[in-house]
């Protein structure tokens, strides 16, 4: 398997129109060498989760900026669970306050980046764990 691309997915949920961080991480994950799709603004967990099974996407990363990550990143796994895909990594990132972490993580999301992470601490950990 170490010769297949990961594939991820980074998703932008919700009414969210910021999009510059979800593009850095995107471009930073494809020089690493790692296939990336992204889904464009505001889209739905269904949606998000339709393309990252569509994909056979291994991560799927979710950006928000808009406060609506405790709405919008839950379902997504809740979704791929209910489609048999519970093997694919979910990862958080963006303005995300540190106390709503532990939620985060209890409902399925593996790990949450926030501001001032670096792009190689986010290749690293999806690399050591896909």
């Amino acid at each position: 398997m170490s010769d297949k691309r990961i594939r991820v997915l980074i998703g932008k949920a919700g009414l969210d129109g910021h999009d510059r961080g979800a593009k850095v991480i995107a471009q930073a994950l494809r020089d690493a060498g790692m296939e990336v799709i992204y889904t464009g603004l505001r889209q739905t967990p269904e949606q998000v989760v339709e393309t990252a099974i569509q994909e056979d996407v291994q991560v799927v990363g979710l950006s928000s900026l808009s406060g609506a990550h405790m709405q919008l990143f839950p379902p997504v796994v809740q979704l791929l669970r209910e489609q048999g895909a519970s093997d694919v990594m979910v990862i958080g990132g963006g303005v995300i306050p540190v106390e709503d972490i532990p939620y985060l993580k209890e409902e399925g999301i593996a790990e949450i980046f926030t501001p001032g992470t670096t792009t190689a601490d986010i290749v690293k950990y999806i690399k050591e764990r896909v």
